[in-house]
């Protein structure tokens, strides 16, 4: 079987074809990216494409110790405190301007949370503002609308200090504000959302030189008035647009494209050695899993779900698949978080392909119909997800690949409860607690569009659970009290855990001093182009 698999992806890997990519600026350097979901606005970016040029134009209120995983304030909150895990006081670092030369300051803040709350305003990361008090007042009701435009617990004391009121305790709350849905809007953007989604003004290393075109993507340059701690080192980054990953590494071989974090399966065996010192790789801090689409009633038996995965072998998937560059997952979280307990999804994360046909007979599962599979294009899914319509097949199902969408329309879809079988299902760190890869995902205040729970799995049982972490009295409180939410979620399984990814990044001579952060992306304000930082 592995040897099959090793052809199978070899064979799909090797259709890409090539880019004749445009030249890149004196001084600035080209990242590969994938075409995002939404317009660029913080709220609104709750996937990985989008959120790279977020974080290029923005920086977070706090940032995260690499080794400790604790926050730290390298962004632009000075502090952020409380008594009793309710009432928190930020205070912003003085000094920080957004790239239109406008003040950044309290109200800056306050008032982008309540327009990404805002039911009306449509914002895919609405649900992590769900515990403020008063943001239910913020959801419309009927044909009458909201009740409020603004959140009772949110507001500017002075140009420098942000109220927060909770509904609940909620210890992590400082971790949240990592990220970028709490990122701070400048006036422009109320003017004409549409235009900012498209170039966007942020408070972050770079600045928007062009407007975001779909299919090529964007070009931003270092903001030299720029308050953080480390100002970009580059003259600036094109952010190009690729639709197959092969491509982009190809056009890294050719020296056409600078920098490529992740790779294409056909080079996982040999990068290492083309790009000697300009290779690198980290555990990543993320899980993939095969969500089950719980509206659809072929799927809402939870028998099925547990079948279906313990079809899959996970270890023969990560050792021919990838090479050894993932990890058979057996939590819903990855080891890199604070929470992760191995062995937490139990056995419905162990190969049992005779308990799984057992499984599929005593719930009565329809055999003469293909289980459709779901994935987005161009990004090297193509040979594990034929592995694992393989390995369904060895329990009597067939199947068929629905992998011919791009990644945004892939997404769009999820969201829109138009998947007609398991599809793929990834999360990447947004900040390194356990709750980060539960709650958004799986909490009913999280379901799509205003949240990221695209299986549209809702269970009381968990929400209490979660709310029970949240009112713990400390991080590492809260930390243990979420397993128990974890272990609701294993008996209910609405995806299959698979494996955790390994980050690999190569980059061409012309570029030096690349790294990651602890959310496993490249900080690009790092990056040296010519071997002069400027």
């Amino acid at each position: 079987m592995v040897t099959l698999l090793v052809v199978v992806v070899l064979t799909i890997a090797g259709l890409a074809g090539c880019s004749s990519a445009p030249s890149t600026p004196p001084g600035m350097f080209s990242v590969y990216l994938g075409e995002p979901q939404r317009p660029l606005v913080p709220g609104n970016t709750t996937e990985s494409e989008g959120a790279k040029v977020i974080g290029a134009v923005w920086t977070p209120l706090v940032t995260f110790n690499k080794d400790s995983r604790a926050v730290t304030f390298d962004g632009a909150a000075e502090s952020v405190t409380s008594t009793d895990n309710i009432h928190w006081t930020v205070k912003l670092k003085p000094g920080w301007t957004f790239h239109d030369g406008t003040a950044v300051t309290a109200d800056s803040y306050v008032r982008a949370w309540n327009y990404t709350a805002l039911s009306t305003s449509a914002q895919g990361a609405s649900y992590f503002f769900s515990n403020v008090e008063g943001y239910d007042d913020l959801q419309a009701e009927g044909d009458d609308g909201p009740a409020a435009t603004e959140m009772t617990g949110l507001w500017a004391v002075d140009p420098s200090t942000i109220k927060v009121t909770l509904a609940a305790p909620f210890a992590i709350f400082p971790l949240t504000l990592g990220y970028h849905a709490f990122d701070p809007l400048p006036e422009a953007f109320y003017a004409d959302p549409a235009a900012f989604g498209k170039k966007p003004i942020g408070n972050g290393p770079f600045k928007a030189d062009t407007e975001w075109v779909p299919g090529r993507g964007i070009t931003v340059s270092r903001y030299d008035e720029y308050a953080g701690k480390d100002k970009a080192k580059s003259r600036g980054v094109v952010l190009r647009v690729y639709t197959e990953l092969s491509t982009g590494y190809t056009d890294v071989l050719a020296g056409n494209l600078d920098i490529l974090k992740n790779l294409p399966p056909d080079a996982y065996a040999s990068a290492k050695d083309i790009f000697g010192n300009r290779y690198l790789e980290q555990p990543s801090p993320d899980i993939t899993s095969l969500g089950f689409p719980l509206y659809d009633p072929r799927y809402a038996d939870v028998r099925v779900r547990r079948a279906l995965s313990m079809a899959i072998d996970r270890k023969a998937i990560t050792e021919a698949i990838f090479l050894g560059t993932r990890v058979p997952a057996d939590s819903f979280a990855p080891p890199t978080v604070v929470g992760y307990r191995a062995g937490a999804c139990g056995q419905w994360c162990e190969y049992r392909p005779d308990e799984a046909q057992r499984l599929l007979a005593e719930a009565g599962f329809d055999t003469s119909e293909p289980v459709e599979i779901w994935f987005n294009a161009g990004a090297g899914h193509d040979g594990w997800m034929t592995a694992v319509g393989n390995m369904f097949r060895k329990i009597g199902l067939t199947y068929k690949l629905r992998g011919n969408l791009q990644f945004n329309e892939f997404l769009s879809k999820r969201d829109a409860q138009e998947m007609t079988g398991p599809f793929r299902l990834a999360w990447l760190m947004d900040y390194p607690s356990i709750e980060n890869f539960l709650a958004p995902q799986f909490d009913t205040a999280a379901l799509a569009p205003t949240g990221s729970n695209t299986t549209f799995y809702s269970s009381p049982a968990f929400d209490a659970a979660l709310a029970a972490g949240d009112r713990a009295p400390t991080i590492d409180a809260a930390s243990i009290a979420y397993e128990h939410a974890e272990d609701i979620l294993v008996e209910d399984l609405p995806a299959a855990p698979l494996f955790h990814g390994l980050d690999q990044a190569v980059w061409t001579k012309r570029v030096s001093n690349v790294g990651y952060n602890i959310l496993g992306e490249i900080v690009l304000q790092d990056v040296i182009v010519d071997g002069e930082a400027v």
